[in-house]
């Protein structure tokens, strides 16, 4: 299963995409968020699976994002617009440690592969 992550800058992304690898899932992070392709994860990535990682502006900041600009978060969320329309799973990571992210996508991955949810 190919999964991909996309997602704000600063939502957890490398994070993210590092311990699933760990976990033996075939991850691929995806750009979106600097191109103005809407469907360039599609096209790109070709995923079975795909992930949305979200912040709020206020808590990139605190997490001391370094490309972080006022605004910048705004022109992100409009190229990420159309993943976000088409993902699988949505996170909003603002009030969650790596490993509470981590187990929620892995829970839902673990469901997403199972047999019977698939229609199997």
């Amino acid at each position: 299963m190919r999964v991909v992550v996309v997602g704000i800058c600063g939502s957890g992304k490398t994070v993210l995409a590092q311990a699933l690898r760990l976990l033996g899932y075939e991850v691929r992070e995806c750009g979106q968020e600097h191109s103005e392709v809407p469907q360039m994860w599609q096209v790109i990535s070709r995923p079975d699976v795909l992930i949305y990682l979200d912040a709020s502006a206020e808590v990139i900041r605190r997490r001391g994002q370094r490309h972080y600009v006022a605004g910048y978060v705004e022109i992100q969320r409009r190229r990420l617009a159309h993943a976000q329309a088409h993902c699988d799973l949505y996170v909003m990571t603002d009030d969650m440690t790596e490993a509470q992210v981590l187990a929620q996508v892995s829970e839902f991955l673990a469901r997403y592969a199972a047999p019977e949810s698939r229609g199997a």
